[in-house]
């Protein structure tokens, strides 16, 4: 089964935007609603042994059930003969809802790491689903909603052939609305083969990456050079007050700012994946737990550069729609093993970007010379003979090509 997301945007129109914080702001109490009602039953079971609550307790019945999703589905229901208003959403849309607020509780007592659920702003809820579509309910550039009908779009590109519609999301940010459509299909695809070329990638710290083929690629910074920019709009945000008109456009100029570079960074990086791909059938690199590098030395840098969510979902993703090989590799002492005669050399410092081989004399840069180990490591995974002369000795930086931006965006 493969499942994909689209996202297009949304033709702006008043009625329509209207119509759709209309339908935030009724999602969001109805989350809110049922968040009170459960934290409310667990404060009722909490009692101290010595000594009541001065200013207030929880009463709730000790027979009452837990307001789980089942119960709150089923008020749900009595709900909207009280308060008419909740008729004005999809019924389908608020029962998302309450599956939404369900995981968030579910994962508190699963996971270790995540926090209690909280109240939603209207900041922290900018999303709402329709789970179940309506027959015939894509065309060109316009798409079908439940309860609302038809609304433009700006159909950037074509809708996948052989895929059906599943779910439709209407999510907000700071450009406008956008719609993330689902889409789904019955067939699978085997995994990808090893092929003939390779090629190895490192993670550096100089450069965003170095290739086994020698070449180092910078990263652009994307938010470090515009820094200014955003220190300027935030410093004219401080002097406003909290809540005024001159606030809250200061605010999405902004959340704007972020969108733009998040955007560009983006960009930048499906198509560097794609400059890769043309060149290898089969891509190894190490397997890096980049969590800790955003929490590390170098921190900015990595958060900056995105290269977490490069190594771990576009590069794979990319590889997979390609039908290249990719293949996550031991990490240890990359840095530490001549590429050339594949000898222990020790451990280098940070600040040692070259990499000289004291048995046969090599010299090549540090981050180039990890790439081509991970390029032998990968073959020896895979089962193909490796050729340990595959670099040639020579100058520092002989060989190493400098890509920029504008050299990827042009390939």
């Amino acid at each position: 089964m493969i499942v994909l997301t689209y996202r297009y945007k949304i033709k702006p129109t008043k009625q329509l935007f209207r119509q759709f914080d209309q339908y935030l702001d009724i999602c969001r109490s109805v989350y809110n609603f049922a968040h009170a009602e459960r934290k409310a039953w667990l404060e009722s079971r909490k009692s101290r042994m010595d000594c009541c609550s001065i200013l207030s307790e929880y009463i709730i019945a000790a027979d009452a059930p837990f307001p789980s999703y089942k119960n709150q589905a089923k008020a749900l229901t009595e709900a909207k003969k009280k308060f008419p208003h909740l008729k004005l959403v999809n019924a389908q849309t608020l029962q998302q809802v309450l599956k939404r607020l369900d995981k968030a509780w579910s994962d508190f007592f699963k996971i270790p790491d995540r926090g209690f659920p909280r109240f939603r702003s209207k900041n922290r809820f900018r999303s709402f689903v329709f789970p179940q579509l309506l027959k015939n309910c894509l065309d060109q550039r316009k798409v079908k909603l439940p309860s609302i009908g038809w609304i433009k779009i700006r159909q950037s590109r074509p809708y996948p052939i052989g895929f059906t519609p599943k779910q439709f999301q209407i999510v907000k940010k700071a450009s406008g609305y956008y719609l993330m459509i689902v889409f789904q299909s019955t067939e699978t695809v085997p995994d990808a083969l090893p092929g003939k070329k390779s090629l190895g990638i490192d993670a550096g710290i100089s450069n965003f990456i170095a290739t086994s083929n020698q070449e180092l690629i910078k990263s652009p910074k994307f938010l470090r050079s515009k820094l200014k920019k955003l220190k300027k709009l935030q410093l004219q945000l401080k002097n406003k007050t909290k809540g005024s008109n001159n606030w809250l456009k200061l605010q999405n100029k902004i959340a704007l700012f972020h969108e733009k570079v998040s955007n560009a960074r983006r960009d930048w990086l499906f198509k560097l994946a794609h400059h890769l791909c043309d060149q290898t059938d089969n891509i190894f690199i190490e397997d890096i737990n980049y969590k800790s590098w955003s929490k590390g030395l170098f921190r900015k840098q990595s958060l900056d550069s995105g290269i977490g969510s490069f190594m771990n979902e576009i590069l794979p993703f990319i590889c997979w729609k390609r039908n290249k090989f990719y293949l996550k590799l031991n990490k240890d002492y990359s840095s530490q093993e001549c590429p050339n005669c594949r000898l222990f050399t020790g451990k280098k410092l940070l600040n040692q970007r070259l990499h000289i081989c004291p048995y046969c004399n090599i010299e090549v840069d540090r981050d180039i010379a990890s790439s081509l180990i991970l390029k032998q490591r990968g073959k020896t995974a895979v089962g193909q003979p490796v050729g340990y002369k595959e670099i040639a000795c020579g100058e520092r930086g002989a060989g190493v090509e400098q890509l920029t931006l504008f050299d990827l965006v042009t390939a």
